[in-house]
């Protein structure tokens, strides 16, 4: 870790008082936000305050993280101020649990369509949690989110987003960032105001339809967002054992439905190693 906050200049740290003004406010859906340095991970620490009792909408923000996780506990590691690493708390004791399986993807319609937006570069969502966007003609992944179930009546959301990592910064050759997707801004502090403004927007929205995906719209959204759909996917499950077809829909539970020889068959994404196009 860094010492000094502006060692780097093209990696300025987050100016967490505006933040607060612009994001906490006596109307909307988010109660607090906490800026720290360094820490192994927004998820573990905000999960911890939620067993503590913290209310809805707490918002934890990390300018590194250094035991970042993905689903299936993949590490997410990036140099301090590349890129956006936080975590929100949710209480949605209103919605039926078994309706809960939708906020990552509800996560992801919301980071994809507000980086979308506000960088000016195209985005597109791989089933069920990682947001592409598009390098050299090639699709990479530039974020991902991690949903963690805290007790009986929280959940809290992980969302990481590469933003200037550069070429030689990459943990893997499949990864990008907005900055190599050519983006007209790569700004932190606007781009987190955009994202936690869209998920406050679409939370509320799926709130209000009592976790509906279709009356709240978000499996329409979801839907037009999915680079996954229409392909030949292999989805390698747990036990070792796979589903090749090509992936047709997302159905009510969130699942991906995808056509086989033996027929269609839907993969919950908590069985699912990966998904990727037949071949690759």
């Amino acid at each position: 870790m860094t010492s000094n906050r502006w060692s780097d200049l093209d990696r300025p740290p987050l100016h967490v008082t505006a933040l607060r003004k612009a994001i906490v406010t006596p109307d909307g859906r988010w109660t607090s936000l906490d800026l720290v340095e360094a820490t192994g991970s927004t998820n573990s620490d905000l999960g911890a305050r939620a067993r503590e009792g913290a209310p809805e909408g707490a918002v934890l923000v990390a300018e590194e993280q250094t035991a970042g996780r993905g689903r299936l506990d993949r590490q997410w590691q990036a140099p301090a101020r590349s890129g956006l690493f936080f975590s929100v708390l949710l209480r949605p004791s209103a919605v039926p649990a078994h309706r809960w399986g939708w906020l990552p993807l509800l996560a992801g319609v919301a980071t994809a369509t507000a980086v979308a937006r506000t960088a000016g570069v195209d985005t597109g969502l791989k089933w069920p949690n990682d947001i592409l966007v598009t390098v050299g003609g090639e699709e990479r992944k530039t974020g991902g989110i991690l949903a963690e179930r805290v007790g009986d009546d929280a959940v809290v959301l992980g969302i990481g987003l590469n933003v200037t990592l550069r070429e030689d910064e990459l943990p893997v050759p499949a990864a990008g960032s907005l900055a190599l997707a050519g983006a007209k801004v790569t700004d932190r502090d606007p781009l987190l105001r955009a994202v936690l403004r869209s998920l406050a927007d679409w939370y509320g929205e799926w709130l209000g339809a009592d976790g509906d995906p279709a009356a709240s719209r978000l499996q329409q959204a979801y839907a037009a967002g999915c680079t996954t759909l229409g392909r030949t996917v292999r989805a390698v499950l747990p036990g070792g054992g796979e589903a090749t077809g090509r992936a047709v829909a997302v159905d009510d539970d969130g699942r991906l439905v995808v056509a086989t020889d033996a027929g269609k068959r839907a993969v919950a994404a908590g069985d699912v190693v990966h998904v990727r196009p037949a071949g690759e």
